[in-house]
């Protein structure tokens, strides 16, 4: 295998490794392998080891009928010292999270994320110091903290953070049933955490609702950025472990990635990237849903998917929001399924939620901290900064989307005033 393919395969595993939902998996491996059926027979045999029989990939039916083995059980990892592993709390790519006891210097509950058994590559363990490295580099309320750093006896890495005992932003809103007001409260103190990240010259790259935990602070809900696994340095001083993309790759979750990390290398990232998954965020908050469906994402295909993100314009969230509810209103049960059942997304509302998911990014809020402030003003009923893109930009993008049929267009046109010209000039001499 050429060292190109196999940093393609590398990145697939990864791609499909970290992504929560079985189906999700399957959906990916089909639309990335489409054409390659080896490739994907490799990859379920490498992904169904590195979860070691969980059975999270949809059984292919050309396999045995014959169910596999129960796996080993695997001892917990050991530390020497003064942290005492109590359970295993969360799983990812390449690293499973335990809360732990610290004993000494002080007691207290802590999280410490340890190096998956088998995954201690070159580029994974890179990727591991890196984030460690970055979490070390940030000092915020609404960012886990890293507290130490070591490795376990058997010689795989791990760094100790935050205990943060959470759900997921769109779960708690849901379960509170929050108005709209309360989750743009939540929502700023998140872009208050990434501000916080790219003032110390760091991308997250990966903003979903899975790595945004609220948890509470006597009876106040506070988010808390989690996860910093694929996040990059703009700066490389940073941090030794940086690491940069060499070869073309998805890094990130595909539902809330923009549209330059969907192009092909994905190596033309900044901030802006992370305004345009904050901005998902918030048309999750307000909706319920995301701008584009993630099982129709994973089933198109790679480069389907690259596409619609892209190309493709989402509806504006008022808009998304008024046919959940006919689709309510029309469902026999007669039972609302709206999950932010008391937010009026306003005209204002709608424009901050799209200016953040422009697909040119300069057309973006600059900052995190530029989302907030119009947040802000349209909190206290201020005019907002955003606006409607104007007439000349839409048919700008119009053109920029149809090339071949605004060419062929155009050449009709043309023709056209051509002979007219020239029946005109005719007539004239006649």
């Amino acid at each position: 295998m050429s060292e190109t393919k196999q940093k393609i395969e590398e990145s697939l595993f990864e791609t499909a490794a970290n992504m929560p939902d079985p189906a999700e998996r399957s959906a990916f491996l089909e639309g990335a392998c489409r054409d390659d059926p080896a490739l994907r027979a490799r990859l379920e045999l490498l992904l169904e080891g590195h979860f070691q029989g969980e059975g999270f990939l949809t059984e292919n039916p050309k396999r045995q009928s014959a169910p596999p083995p129960p796996p080993p059980s695997e001892a917990p990892p050991t530390l020497s010292g003064r942290y005492q592993l109590l359970e295993k709390i969360g799983e990812g790519g390449f690293g499973e999270v335990w809360s732990a006891e610290q004993k000494e210097p002080v007691k207290r509950s802590v999280a410490v994320k340890i190096l998956k058994p088998g995954m201690d590559t070159r580029q994974v363990v890179r990727r591991f110091e890196a984030e460690r490295q970055t979490l070390a580099l940030m000092d915020h309320p609404n960012i886990a903290r890293v507290l130490d750093a070591g490795a376990t006896d058997t010689g795989r890495p791990y760094f100790v953070m935050d205990l943060v005992r959470g759900v997921r932003i769109t779960d708690y809103c849901d379960q509170h049933h929050l108005s709209t007001p309360e989750r743009l409260a939540l929502f700023i103190k998140v872009c208050e955490a990434i501000q916080h990240a790219h003032q110390k010259g760091i991308i997250h790259r990966d903003i979903k609702p899975s790595n945004i935990l609220v948890t509470l602070h006597d009876g106040v809900p506070v988010p808390k950025v989690i996860d910093f696994g694929i996040a990059k340095a703009t700066q490389s001083e940073l941090t030794d472990a940086t690491l940069s993309t060499q070869f073309p790759q998805f890094l990130g979750t595909p539902t809330y990635v923009s549209p330059e990390q969907a192009e092909r290398g994905g190596l033309d990232i900044d901030t802006r990237s992370d305004i345009y998954s904050l901005g998902v965020l918030l048309y999750e908050l307000l909706t319920g849903k995301t701008p584009f469906d993630s099982k129709t994402l994973l089933a198109a295909g790679l480069d389907e998917m690259r596409r619609i993100i892209r190309e493709q314009e989402p509806v504006r969230p008022s808009t998304r929001l008024t046919r959940k509810r006919l689709t309510a209103r029309s469902a026999a049960s007669g039972k609302s399924q709206i999950a932010n059942r008391k937010s009026e997304i306003d005209r204002d509302l709608d424009w901050i939620v799209m200016k953040c998911l422009e697909k040119d990014r300069t057309r973006r809020y600059a900052t995190a901290n530029g989302l907030v402030r119009d947040l802000q003003r349209y909190l206290a009923n201020e005019p907002v900064t955003a606006r409607p893109p104007s007439t000349v930009y839409r048919l700008g993008k119009f053109v920029r989307r149809n090339k071949v049929l605004v060419g062929a267009a155009s050449g009709v046109a043309a023709v056209l005033v051509l002979g007219i010209a020239v029946s005109a000039w005719e007539a004239t001499v006649a």
